[in-house]
């Protein structure tokens, strides 16, 4: 299994083409790994619980594959009202890569979400680094994604803005859901839940004031 999973890991990075249930798989196992890690905060100070380590490991996969899913069926009709629908295929495969990339380089960065929960022991200073890993592990699959999205630009340039609104409508939905996902670390002080009340409040703002809060203190 382990080496089933080392193999694939290096075929994505590679940008090789593989099927779309292996790239599943990759992003279901790498993402429950980052995310039972993930939900471990508080266990440095006795408040670990199997069941937020559980509950994370559900909605990290749950996360990026929803979003993914969400965002897919629009992309394809913007594609073919600009007439890139024949790329359509080598698009998606391109898109699927640079998920199951995203999720690798997330579990590749479980040891310094571990580190940092050993270190500080604040609960919004703990969502903001989660944030952090997740955006570094984007910035990497983008990288990733233009590599792959190279040969249609030079096809058709249009693959260009389609590029652009891919990242843009990902990472729109992307920090919505995972608002309405929440909690994905679990504050060792509340009761353990799937959902936290208010999950359709509006994630940026929320976001706006936990940053001034960090930088009041």
């Amino acid at each position: 299994m382990l080496n089933h999973l080392d193999q694939t890991t290096r075929a994505v990075l590679r940008g090789a083409p593989l099927p779309g249930r292996r790239l599943a798989l990759c992003v279901l196992a790498c993402g429950a790994f980052y995310g039972a890690m993930m939900g471990t905060f508080g266990g440095f100070g006795g408040h670990l619980s199997g069941w937020q380590m559980l509950f994370s490991a559900v909605k990290v996969p749950a996360l990026l594959l929803v979003t993914f899913a969400l965002c897919l069926p629009g992309f394809f009709v913007l594609n073919a009202l600009l007439g890139l629908a024949d790329d359509f295929a080598e698009a998606r495969r391109a898109l699927l890569l640079a998920q199951a990339a995203l999720a690798i380089v997330l579990a590749a960065l479980a040891p310094f979400t571990l580190l940092f929960y050993a270190s500080l022991s604040r609960y919004t200073a703990a969502i903001l680094f989660n944030g952090l890993m997740f955006a570094a592990a984007s910035f990497t699959a983008q990288n990733l994604l233009r590599r792959l999205y190279a040969p249609l630009i030079a096809r058709d340039a249009r693959h260009v803005f389609m590029l652009r609104l891919w990242l843009a409508l990902f990472g729109f939905t992307g920090v919505q859901l995972a608002y309405v996902l929440r909690p994905f670390v679990g504050d060792p002080t509340q009761p353990v839940a799937f959902f936290r009340a208010g999950a359709w409040d509006n994630a940026y703002v929320v976001l706006g004031r936990m940053i001034l809060e960090m930088a009041r203190r």
